[in-house]
């Protein structure tokens, strides 16, 4: 686990950065740890870790991140290094762009899909502060 400053690492709870049901956001986004989306975004959220997007939580805009949980909606581009995983009330409507994809039944996707083993074109900034083999397993 990668130590920084203040003692934490970026992908413990403890470093996990939350946009609350009822709240609304307007603005490009970007986080080094864990983020946990139940409100609203207008505009584009990059983020270095993990991210979750609650059965309330929107985002009007881009995704990069390297995961991502989706029971919301999302209308945009995503680019997501390693797993997404759209559960069976994730409503999107873009393109993805992912390595591994997850998609329960009832989930609901409109666009494009591109599968790659390959890094996304600016995954450097996203995945250098991530440790990989921990990402999956952040409980929230």
């Amino acid at each position: 686990m990668k130590k920084k400053a203040g003692g934490f690492s970026t992908d413990t709870p403890d470093r996990l950065n939350v946009i609350v049901d009822g709240s609304r956001l307007k603005g490009d986004f970007t986080a080094e740890s864990n983020l946990r989306i139940d409100g609203h975004v207008d505009g584009n959220v990059t983020c270095s870790s993990k991210v979750v997007i609650g059965p309330d939580g929107t985002i009007n805009g881009n995704l990069m991140c390297a995961g991502a949980d989706v029971e919301g909606k999302i209308e945009g581009q995503l680019k997501v290094e390693g797993l997404l995983s759209l559960r069976s009330s994730a409503k999107i409507m873009g393109e993805i762009t992912t390595s591994r994809i997850q998609i329960e039944e009832g989930a609901q996707f409109t666009g494009e899909c591109k599968m790659s083993n390959r890094p996304t074109s600016n995954s450097s900034s996203i995945t250098s502060s991530a440790p990989r083999e921990t990402e999956e397993n952040v409980i929230y």
